[in-house]
């Protein structure tokens, strides 16, 4: 199967009219109109700022980039304070802090419902967003793939899964949880390689990320339990031999973990805990929190094994 996936690829126009450009620039005779009529409808941003101010040139991009991925669903108006004096005043009287620029003031049913002041990082400037369109009773259409992409991984279509999460992390190229949602649906969908391709593209700052970590265990948990499982009659027969087996105990655990069987994967290794903790430097407590990483540590199994490991170690 042939997929392809690229992160840094924009999204294609959707069929039809283009949606009107949800970033204008506005004065104080519009105002009535862009800014509080408009928010009776959706959420409005205004961007009070300035030509001799630098951090606004910083501001204003990121705004207009954050406001584009709502998809519409929140505006920008963006007014020059020095060719709207009589606004800023009028502003000002009703108590809205205007003496420094930039300043960000959200409004929602015609009534001003937050606001920030400076340059804000992309990553603050989203949530300022996402909290207004909570407030809205929405949220980003981000938001609406990522519960899509786990509603499809939940039911078993991965293919879906993975179309949602490939839009997502083409919608947002910083996304950790995109990214490892399409590696964990190319694995699914038995494309081992290409989701090992998809990890060795994912930006520098988001490498160490719970998420991404999850999948590169998940990935060398297969390709261990693929050799383990060729070999399960004997490890089972090596343990009736042997109880003390430690090494025929965890390459079981593996086994049983690349057939699906978390819990019974899991128990295997908290035997070998109960038998002896220390042997071979703790391998057996160190596979299992390779399998809790692998599993993710909101997996029932993890949070089962979890507790009964934390009941041997302090006992």
């Amino acid at each position: 199967m042939d997929v392809i996936f690229d992160p840094n690829r924009q999204g294609a126009p959707a069929a039809g009219a283009a949606a009107p450009d949800p970033i204008r620039d506005g004065d104080q005779r519009s105002f009535m109109q862009d800014v509080v009529q408009a928010s009776r409808e959706v959420p409005v941003l205004v961007d009070f700022w300035a030509t001799w101010c630098g951090p606004c040139k910083q501001l204003t991009p990121t705004l207009e980039k954050v406001v584009r991925a709502a998809g519409g669903r929140v505006r920008l108006v963006k007014i020059d304070i020095d060719k709207n004096r009589a606004l800023v005043q009028q502003l000002a009287q009703m108590g809205l802090p205007l003496q420094s620029v930039p300043t960000v003031v959200a409004f929602w049913q015609g009534q001003i419902a937050d606001l920030f002041q400076g340059a804000l990082p992309e990553s603050e400037v989203k949530r300022f967003v996402e909290g207004l369109l909570k407030l809205a009773g929405g949220q980003m259409p981000s938001a609406d793939l990522l519960a899509g992409a786990k509603a499809a991984a939940e039911a078993g279509d991965h293919q879906a899964a993975l179309q949602l999460y490939g839009a997502l992390a083409q919608q947002e190229p910083e996304n950790a949880e995109a990214f490892a949602g399409v590696a964990r649906a190319l694995m699914a969908l038995g494309e081992e390689e290409q989701a090992r391709q998809v990890l060795d593209s994912v930006p520098e700052k988001l490498r160490g990320h719970a998420e991404i970590a999850s999948v590169r265990s998940a990935l060398e948990l297969a390709a261990e339990g693929r050799k383990a499982r060729a070999r399960l009659a004997e490890f089972e027969k090596r343990l009736a031999a042997d109880p003390d087996d430690h090494a025929a105990r965890i390459e079981l655990a593996v086994a049983l973990n690349a057939m699906g069987e978390r819990e019974k994967a899991a128990e295997a290794l908290l035997e070998a805990v109960r038998r002896d903790r220390a042997w071979n430097d703790e391998a057996a407590r160190k596979q299992l929190l390779k399998f809790f990483e692998a599993w993710g540590h909101g997996d029932p199994a993890t949070l089962a094994a979890r507790r009964k490991l934390s009941s041997l170690l302090f006992r």
